[in-house]
């Protein structure tokens, strides 16, 4: 029962991360390119954009990392290209024509629309549930509604938080369920980008 408990909180916060990192992806990419691309007409703007494609390889260790952790699916490790002490020019060159840098950052950044369905799939799993079970608690001070029908006498409202336990059940296999098709997504982000 514990281990159960457990895996549904870490659930939740997979979901909640994946959310959190992908809002992060989109806005660092969006912004750091951007920046890069505009001052790329100065002597500023190679390098910086040249840093903003090595990031790729500490991102995609992390997504690794987390979905072994939360998961425990395990993904085939992203091999970084080796960096040689060529001239600054050179190595920036051979960033901005790595295809395995750009296919990463757009697999980054695909992660926000990801990431704000499983924040609406935290709420609805995790919250819902939970005001469903509160209702007897809640019912005396608000008009508490439940499927369009009005939860006015304890009767309805226990039947209303029998049914947030037996919701509870279901949202922790949808839970378990989505956390393993994102752990697939991460999974499946690794193997293309390491083709």
């Amino acid at each position: 029962m514990t281990r159960t408990v457990v895996s549904f909180i870490q659930n939740g916060y997979f979901l909640l991360l994946t959310f959190a990192t992908g809002l992060f992806y989109f806005c660092f990419y969006l912004v750091a390119l951007t920046l890069g691309l505009s001052l790329s007409f100065t002597v500023a703007g190679v390098p910086l954009i040249t840093r903003i494609l090595r990031t790729t390889y500490a991102f995609l260790q992390f997504e690794r990392t987390q979905t072994k952790i939360y998961t425990d699916i395990t993904t085939e490790l992203y091999v970084k290209p080796i960096n040689t002490d060529a001239s600054i020019w050179i190595q920036a060159r051979k960033e901005l024509l790595n295809r395995r840098n750009w296919i990463a950052i757009g697999w980054l950044m695909l992660k926000l629309p990801v990431g704000i369905l499983s924040l609406i799939s935290a709420a609805l799993l995790y919250i819902t549930p939970l005001a469903m079970i509160a209702t007897p608690l809640l019912f005396p001070f608000f008009n508490y509604y439940f499927m369009g029908f009005l939860v006015d006498t304890a009767i309805k409202s226990i039947l209303v938080s029998a049914s947030g336990v037996i919701f509870t059940m279901v949202s922790y296999r949808l839970a378990n369920s989505l956390t393993r098709m994102l752990g697939g997504y991460t999974r499946l982000m690794i193997k293309s980008v390491n083709r």
